[in-house]
């Protein structure tokens, strides 16, 4: 099947040639990570043996022919352990150093696209565009899954949105955008096999979503992104009786919370939306009193604000929890 596929796709390219639609639609297929015999470090990555040559290389050469994407469907959820789970998160980590390249990795999806850029390279094909044909997270799974809830399913998807959107592309192919596709719309609820793999989608099959990351209209206006996943999400916790519906609830750090913890939010709710931040800069309304408390009081809560304030989106990794008392002060209006 595979050695008549690069025929197959010549044929299909010749009758858009010949339909003057060649320039706006191009052929290529999607292929797993099983195609890789290396990958970690990415610089190491390579195509398995007697598959490159025999099938990859004529595909390749079609592609780079016919200026068309080599389609990969990278997925961290499926390369991480709990050690790792943060990395491919997208939450801040330690990273990764590749000795070879003397270059860090802050996320597992720039070590997968990286390795498969490496194995291009080994063939002499690094100048093809790579698309990401396919990924996601799952919302469920097995009980004992660490990682597989809705907050991490959207948290996943919302950084990767705009991760490949930013520009930043990865180390070995920097300055770059990647054309994406979220694994999936609906969940598949008479898919066999595991419950994870049931459990992919944005939403239900009734058509309710499963949770929101941005792309659904909002209820009100907000200047961030509407029920992002909060930064360190491990699980959703509750974070005590809710006000009223006529009182408004804020997102605060919990008594005891860790220093570093708290700076870490900080950063994510920053790195976010920047605006959202200039409060606390030095010269704004709440730059006073300058501590790592007070500052992550005020991104906390400014973040929770722009969600539809689920328990998650107050969770922080179980750093915060909602009050009813308005912390506001003087000029420093939360």
């Amino acid at each position: 099947m595979v050695a008549s596929l690069v025929p197959a796709m010549k044929a299909l390219h010749a009758a858009l040639v010949g339909a003057s639609l060649d320039h706006r639609i191009k052929i290529s297929t999607p292929h797993s990570l099983g195609i890789l015999s290396d990958s970690s470090p990415p610089s190491t990555g390579k195509f398995r043996r007697g598959y490159a040559t025999r099938f990859l290389k004529p595909l390749l050469s079609f592609l780079r022919a016919t200026n068309s994407p080599f389609m990969i469907n990278p997925y961290p959820f499926f390369g991480f352990s709990p050690d790792t789970l943060d990395y491919a998160l997208f939450r801040p980590n330690s990273g990764v150093f590749d000795e070879n390249t003397k270059l860090s990795y802050t996320n597992m999806l720039d070590g997968q696209l990286d390795a498969v850029f490496s194995a291009m390279k080994l063939l002499g094909f690094s100048d093809i565009e790579i698309v990401i044909a396919e990924t996601g997270w799952p919302s469920q799974g097995e009980p004992s899954q660490l990682g597989v809830d809705a907050g991490s399913a959207a948290q996943y998807n919302r950084n990767l949105m705009q991760h490949v959107t930013s520009g930043a592309g990865t180390p070995l192919m920097p300055n770059r955008t990647f054309e994406t596709y979220i694994f999936g719309l609906f969940n598949e609820d008479l898919k066999p096999g595991p419950i994870s793999e049931r459990n992919f989608g944005l939403f239900r099959p009734d058509m309710t979503p499963v949770y929101n990351i941005g792309i659904l209209r909002a209820k009100a206006k907000s200047s961030i992104p509407t029920n992002p996943a909060p930064a360190p999400v491990v699980a959703p916790v509750s974070p005590g009786p809710r006000a009223g519906p006529e009182e408004k609830i804020w997102c605060l750090p919990k008594p005891g919370a860790d220093v570093e913890a708290l700076q870490r939010n900080i950063d994510y709710v920053c790195g976010l939306e920047v605006e959202l931040c200039k409060p606390i800069q030095e010269g704004g309304e709440c730059f006073l009193p300058n501590t790592v408390r007070a500052h992550a009081s005020f991104a906390m809560n400014a973040y929770y604000q722009g969600t539809e304030k689920n328990d998650y989106d107050c969770d922080f990794k179980q750093t915060a929890a909602v009050s009813n008392v308005d912390p506001s002060y003087g000029n420093c209006k939360y």
